[in-house]
């Protein structure tokens, strides 16, 4: 039987794996929610973000969730403890964030009779890119449990891209009538948006940034590779690297590996950065080497400030990126073309200006956060249609 709200208001639980991700990512569309009429719980495992989701005036509460657990008392514990928050929160709808989140968040909701459910999967995650023995042992449950939690008529299944829409197609985990393709998060084009004196001074060395988790498959070793071919070459450009390691993640760059390419003179290394918009004014490319992305926010986030960008050829990236369009693509997994890339760029400041020029004009008409939130709530209504009344 469906789980009834107990107040007049719909209420929507938004899940993720992290209090970060919630804050970065989601806190728009959270207070877009609040504006709408829903009620909203933020959940996600103890994080410092949390406290800051509390200062905007929102519900956020901490779950006893390990990412990188895999001890089955610890995660039945898990289960049974977002059961009993379900049954006691009683929400209208259950929205998902990532795949593990989304098979917990989707299962549980299933069992509690909460009456709609949403899940959005931005890339495929450790699991489906990895290639190491855990990954490999891992996907075929994966595979199962997704089946088993993303079905039924009051579940959709948000993705970023045509590619993860044609994989999860191909491996038949949900319904195609079911999946709806929306741009990530989106982007404020207020807050990012283009520095008045974007051209770089003349004898100023280029100033190229890759900001991202610190994670192998962001393509650190490939950033760093360019980063040395280019500085043996003579050239002066400066490697911005803006990120923090993620221990919940196998794929982590450790510490010490990026004290050592610091220490080498190859990058400079700026830790977890809040202020992107400075950090965007203040560069002069941004480089995504990525080998597979939902829709990536650091390219969007660049883009709306005019940047010129380079990333791999590779699903979600590929989606922003037009080549020699609003950027230029490479391939995967090699730094010489990345090396070439940027030094192209640097060459030519005609060519990044326009580039620029390109991508802040591509991210205003397709990833503006507004229309994303407009979508996102369109598949709440699609779910829930008697709502779509009392909340507008």
């Amino acid at each position: 039987m469906s789980a009834v709200p107990t107040a007049a208001r719909p209420k929507v639980v938004l899940f993720a794996n992290t209090a970060w991700y919630l804050y970065n990512f989601r806190r728009s569309l959270a207070l877009a929610l609040v504006d709408a009429g829903y009620e909203v719980l933020l959940l996600s495992p103890p994080g410092e973000y949390g406290e800051a989701l509390r200062a905007l005036g929102l519900r956020w509460m901490p779950a006893p969730m390990d990412r990188r657990s895999l001890n089955p008392w610890r995660e039945l514990s898990l289960l049974f403890w977002l059961f009993r928050l379900f049954r006691r929160e009683r929400p209208t709808l259950v929205h998902s964030f990532t795949i593990k989140c989304a098979v917990y968040g989707s299962l549980v909701a299933r069992l509690a009779g909460v009456r709609a459910r949403v899940n959005a999967v931005a890339g495929m995650g450790y699991v489906f890119i990895s290639s190491d023995l855990k990954a490999r042992v891992l996907r075929p449950l994966v595979r199962l449990m997704l089946r088993l939690a993303l079905g039924g008529p009051s579940a959709r299944l948000i993705l970023q891209n045509p590619d993860d829409a044609a994989l999860f197609a191909a491996a038949r985990l949900v319904d195609a009538t079911q999946v709806r393709l929306i741009p990530g998060s989106g982007v404020d084009c207020a807050r990012f948006s283009q520095r008045a004196d974007r051209a770089r001074a003349a004898g100023q060395p280029l100033r190229v940034l890759l900001a991202a988790r610190l994670l192998w498959d962001k393509g650190l070793a490939e950033f760093v590779a360019a980063a040395r071919e280019l500085k043996a070459s003579g050239r002066r450009t400066s490697f911005l690297l803006a990120g923090a390691p993620d221990a919940g993640n196998p794929a982590s760059v450790e510490p010490a590996q990026v004290a050592a390419w610091v220490g080498d003179g190859l990058v400079e290394w700026l830790g977890q950065v809040t202020d992107m918009p400075a950090l965007l004014a203040s560069v002069d490319v941004v480089v995504l080497p990525s080998y597979r992305e939902g829709l990536p926010k650091t390219l969007i986030e660049a883009g709306a400030c005019g940047l010129p960008l380079i990333a791999t050829d590779a699903p979600g990236c590929r989606d922003v990126v037009e080549h020699e369009v609003t950027g230029l693509l490479v391939p995967l997994r090699v730094s010489a073309p990345l090396a070439a890339a940027i030094a192209r760029l640097e060459d030519d400041p005609a060519l990044a200006a326009r580039l620029g020029q390109a991508a802040r004009q591509r991210v205003m008409e397709r990833f503006d956060e507004k229309r994303v939130i407009a979508d996102t709530m369109a598949v709440y209504r699609e779910v829930l249609p008697e709502t779509a009344a009392s909340t507008k």
